[in-house]
């Protein structure tokens, strides 16, 4: 079989086709990103969202960035509130907010909004963390105000047990357990507020408006995963950094699968956490192994979920070994491709792993092609940020 066989230019038209080929249509459609900041990839997943939204019935966009900040985005894109500017300063973890991709994204969300009845959700699906993380303060009172008496805490003993922010955010916890204060007695006892919190949150569901439901639910899970992953900041044991990856990625995943009830939706994020493979990483001396968030989502919502890669040809001056995959494909008549992976995956022999000399690129593993279901291919990429 030829690779060209396998492929077609990357239209509407193939994103279509690609969706019929799947067993069921997906609520979760991940775009795998093999490296962040390339702008071209940026601008196909917006063509390829706007073709979902205008063809497909999506209507629900989310990405690796703080769940909590993407409320800012998603307020805006509803009602028009703040400006452009403050919302891509304030609804954007990570630096993306400075993309200008991401930048046209929400300005056609909020566009489209505005002459639609049917109307677009915006998402962030990470947790409020990078290696260090977030104060809870924000998810615990935010949950507690919506929350109705009798409660088991008042505002004022949540403030008096969390104490100064710069406690929690300190990001020299990352590398000095004994610098977080994640298993000190007022984070025990926060941990087990945080969970009647939640616990009061199912007993008081009735009386809540859908909006106020999702958006405790979502303080709820995000106060709590907080507090967990503090607590393992705190931990000095070997499996210490195995257990805070694995917890990043089970946070992302319980946020896809709510992002899921609200029908289909683009998501937008590294290969490796949409991934139905494990993740695997060097830290160290250390060899980390854990469930990436796509292999979670996976098994709560099973031919649900589906998952394009991507992956680069050249790069500056990164050129792929005529022998691994991105070389293979890089012989396609195509600048961008859309390419059945499973299929590819019977056409090539034996490729070889790219050995990249771009640090933030991820390549494709010719041995795992057939744990994804496509491959978007950039023949070549020349705006990175």
């Amino acid at each position: 079989m030829d690779i060209k066989d396998t492929a077609r230019p990357l239209d509407g038209a193939g994103v279509s086709a690609f969706l019929r080929s799947l067993p069921a249509k997906p609520l979760l459609l991940g775009l795998g990103e093999a490296r962040h900041f390339v702008g071209e990839l940026g601008e196909l997943r917006n063509e390829i969202f706007r073709h979902l939204v205008e063809h497909e019935g999506y209507r629900s966009f989310t990405i690796e960035s703080d769940c909590l900040m993407g409320l800012v985005v998603d307020d805006h894109i509803a009602t028009g509130a703040g400006t452009l500017d403050d919302v891509m300063e304030r609804g954007f973890s990570h630096g993306f907010g400075a993309s200008p991709a991401n930048r046209e994204l929400v300005r056609w969300m909020r566009a489209y909004n505005e002459d639609h009845d049917e109307k677009l959700r915006f998402f962030g699906f990470d947790g409020p963390l990078e290696y260090w993380a977030a104060s809870p303060r924000q998810a615990l009172t935010a949950l507690h105000a919506l929350l109705d008496g009798p409660l088991p805490c008042t505002l004022e003993t949540l403030d008096t047990l969390l104490g100064p922010d710069d406690r929690w955010t300190n990001e020299a916890t990352v590398m000095d357990p004994s610098q977080s204060i994640g298993q000190s007695a007022e984070a025990q006892r926060l941990r087990l507020l945080a969970d009647d919190l939640v616990a009061l949150l199912d007993t008081q569901a009735p009386r809540l408006s859908a909006a106020d439901r999702e958006r405790a639910a979502l303080y709820g899970r995000t106060a709590v995963g907080l507090l967990r992953y503090h607590h393992w900041l705190a931990d000095a044991s070997p499996e210490r950094w195995t257990r805070l990856s694995a917890l990043r990625d089970a946070m992302m995943a319980a946020n896809l699968r709510a992002v899921a009830e609200q029908g289909p939706a683009l998501v937008f994020a590294s290969n490796l956490h949409l991934q139905r493979n494990k993740s695997l990483m060097s830290f160290g001396d250390q060899a980390l192994e854990w469930w990436s968030a796509g292999a979670i989502a996976e098994t709560h919502l099973g031919d649900r979920y589906a998952f394009l890669a991507s992956a680069l040809g050249t790069v500056g001056d990164d050129i792929p070994s005529p022998d691994t995959v991105e070389g293979l494909l890089s012989t396609l008549p195509w600048d961008h491709s859309l390419i059945d992976a499973r299929r590819l995956a019977e056409a090539i022999r034996e490729p070889v792993l790219r050995i990249s000399h771009d640090f933030a690129y991820f390549p494709l593993n010719p041995a795992q092609l057939d744990m994804i279901d496509g491959v978007v291919f950039l023949k070549q990429a020349v705006r990175l940020g």
